[in-house]
Parts: structure tokens; C-alpha cells; sequence
């Protein structure tokens, strides 16, 4: 399967002339009778041959991670495995064993290659295994900071862990920027905005008492704002031709969830029997939700609230009588409308973008525009 981002390469590189590739795109576009941006485009495999690298990198840095971690506790002179020390250092060692081969096979299958599958898992290993490797750096010099500090009490130990939630996650988000510049892999934004979130979270957890009770409000805070860095993404790259599109897909799936799981728990969905008031509220905003992703063209959104939709369905079943049958009309009628919506995808979006006015110009083109 070859992406908008091989064709732009493609063109740029002389093989194919970009009238040519204009022809390929109207011609795609009129078969499936649908605008090459409706088809939401992302690369996950290139071949089976991605699912053998996945298979063989992902055994490989998980023995690099275990010896380097047993190397590191026999070089600091940890006897046992247990206590701070003990686990700083085998987070020290089997980070950075584990950053610096996935790195290195970066620099074959994801710079030579440009295997998608293997270029996403060396990734997450790289950003995992650099906080691994700067939090085992805390860890065991634990005792240390606690006696130079002087830190006592639960508060002065909160804060220093919010300090050092901080420290880490700027060091981590360094390194992912520099694994940005050198890989480009579209998936390291979205990784990069999901350590944020996470840091900035837990640090106000462990600088502001009491704020663990607030920890869904802030995960749609955060949603809205990664949803709001992930829209500026789609709408320097409309028509969906470029890596940027594909940085705005990772960063969509994303937000959905940090908007949709607060939102509804939030409501109360999971706390028990929900009246039939409460499920009717439930398919509002998964309305709501459907005419937001048809806005955009982006389907995370649907998918992330489809667990509580589901959910709402069936209580109004179960509350009207169909007990027995509760669960096979639920998932009958929201199948339906999912294929349903799929299927008319692009006369739902004409007649949503339509009402918008103004902005239809900063989304995606509903019609695929007649180059070449």
C-alpha cells in the first residue's frame, strides 16, 4: 500500500510526474466515489514482512532491557532485587540498553526501510525506555536527595516528586524531539503529547492536595487541548497529502479518548443502573460526537465513546421490556447505524460542513478537487 507520503516523494524524487499523480488521485477519488481525504489514510503495514520485524525487534530489545538491567545492579553492587536503589538501577541500565538499540535499528528500518510497523514500536521503545532511564536516575540517588533536601514530612515529599515528575518529563520530551528531527515517524508527536499529559497530570496530583478527585477534569482539559494541536495539524495539511495529516491522525486517536472516557464518567455511565434519562443524554453526545467527526473527517472520536453508546442502548432496551433480547438489539441497531454512516459518509459531511459557513475552508474538502 503506498501512501500520499510515497506519492509526494515519489514526485519530488522525478519517478512520477505530479500530473500524473493528480490523474492517479481523481481517478482513486471517482472510483470509490469518495475524496482521497475521506479515506483517512494511515500506515500500519507495509507487508507481512513489518508484523516479522515487529515480532523479532520487540525480542530483542526485551533481552537487551533484561541484561542490561542485571549488568547496571552488578556494576552499583545492588545484591538484592528489591528497594529504591535496586530498581533505579535496573531501570538505568535496561533503559538506556533498550534506548540505544531501538535507536540503532531506527537508523536501518525506519530511515532505509521505512517499515511502518517496526518504526512505531521502536518509537514507544525509545520514549519508554529514555523516562525508564531519567526516573532510574531519581530512584537511585533517592536516599541521597532525601538527606541533602532535608525533606520531611508528606508534603515536602510530594513536592519532590512533582519536581522530579517534571525533570523527567522534560528530559523525555527532549528526547523525543530529538528522535522527531532525525525519524520523522508521524506517531512520535501524538507519543510526545501523551508523556506530556500524563507529567503535567501527575504533577499537579503531587503538588496540589486533594487534586486526585479532579484527575478527570484535567484528562479533558487535556483532551480538548491535544484535539486543538491536532485540528492545527489537519488544517496546514487540508487535502491530506503529506506527513502532516498522518501526525494529525495519532494525535486525534489521542484526544478522543482523554475526551470521550472523562466525559461519560463524568455522567455517571458505569456507576450503576443509569435511568433512561442518563442513556438518552448518552446517544445525544454520541450525536454530538458523530457530527463533529463528520466535520472533520477524522472517526477516532466515534469509536473512543462507542463503549458508553453501546452501553446507553442497551439500558433503554433492557428498561423497556426486551430484557432477554437487550443485548442483540443493541448491537443490531448501532451496527446498522455505523454501517449506515459509513456507508453515506459523504453526503452526511456535505450537509455538515454545509451549516458551518465560514469555516468549510479550514477543513478538509468534502469534494476531491479536480487537478491535473
Amino acid at each position: 500500500m503506498y501512501s500520499e507520503s510515497d506519492l509526494a516523494a515519489a514526485v519530488e524524487a522525478g519517478v512520477l510526474s505530479p500530473e500524473a499523480v493528480n490523474a492517479f488521485r481523481n481517478h482513486v477519488a471517482e472510483s470509490r466515489e469518495a475524496p482521497a481525504v475521506d479515506e483517512e489514510h494511515f500506515r500500519l503495514l507495509t507487508g507481512f514482512n513489518d508484523i516479522f520485524v515487529a515480532i523479532a525487534a520487540a525480542l530483542v530489545l526485551a533481552a537487551v532491557a533484561w541484561l542490561g538491567a542485571d549488568l547496571m545492579r552488578m556494576l552499583v553492587q545492588v545484591g538484592d532485587h528489591e528497594g529504591p536503589r535496586a530498581a533505579g538501577a535496573a531501570m538505568i541500565g535496561g533503559g538506556a540498553a533498550v534506548a540505544a538499540s531501538s535507536w540503532l535499528l531506527a537508523e536501518y528500518f525506519t530511515r532505509r526501510r521505512r517499515m511502518a510497523l517496526p518504526s512505531i514500536l521502536l518509537l514507544l521503545a525509545f520514549v519508554g525506555s529514555a523516562f525508564a532511564t531519567l526516573a532510574g536516575l531519581f530512584a537511585i540517588n533517592a536516599e541521597w536527595i532525601e538527606q541533602t533536601f532535608n525533606l520531611q514530612g508528606d508534603m515536602a515529599h510530594r513536592q519532590a516528586g512533582g519536581v522530579m515528575i517534571a525533570l523527567v518529563g522534560i528530559g523525555t520530551a527532549v528526547a523525543t524531539f530529538v528522535h522527531w528531527k532525525r525519524f520523522m515517524v508521524p506517531i512520535t508527536v501524538a507519543a510526545g503529547a501523551m508523556a506530556m499529559v500524563g507529567i503535567a497530570i501527575g504533577m499537579v496530583v503531587a503538588l496540589v492536595p486533594g487534586a486526585e478527585t479532579r484527575v478527570y477534569w484535567m484528562a479533558l482539559a487535556a483532551g480538548l487541548i491535544v484535539f486543538a494541536v491536532a485540528m492545527a495539524w489537519d488544517m496546514s495539511d487540508r487535502e491530506r497529502r503529506t506527513r502532516r495529516s498522518d501526525v494529525a491522525f495519532w494525535l486525534h486517536l489521542l484526544a478522543a479518548p482523554l475526551i470521550a472516557h472523562p466525559i461519560f464518567h463524568l455522567l455517571g455511565v458505569f456507576d450503576g443502573d443509569i435511568p433512561m434519562a442518563m442513556a438518552g443524554v448518552v446517544l445525544i453526545l454520541y450525536v454530538a460526537f458523530a457530527s463533529v467527526a463528520l466535520a472533520i473527517d477524522r472517526r477516532a472520536l466515534l469509536v473512543s465513546s462507542l463503549a458508553y453508546v453501546l452501553y446507553a442502548l442497551y439500558a433503554i432496551f433492557n428498561q423497556t421490556g426486551a430484557v432477554e433480547l437487550s443485548a442483540a438489539l443493541t448491537a443490531l441497531v448501532i451496527g446498522s447505524a455505523l454501517l449506515t454512516l459509513s456507508a453515506f459518509w459523504q453526503p452526511m459531511r456535505r450537509g455538515v460542513v454545509g451549516v458551518l459557513g465560514g469555516l468549510e475552508h479550514r477543513l478538509p474538502p468534502v469534494r476531491q478537487p479536480a487537478l491535473g
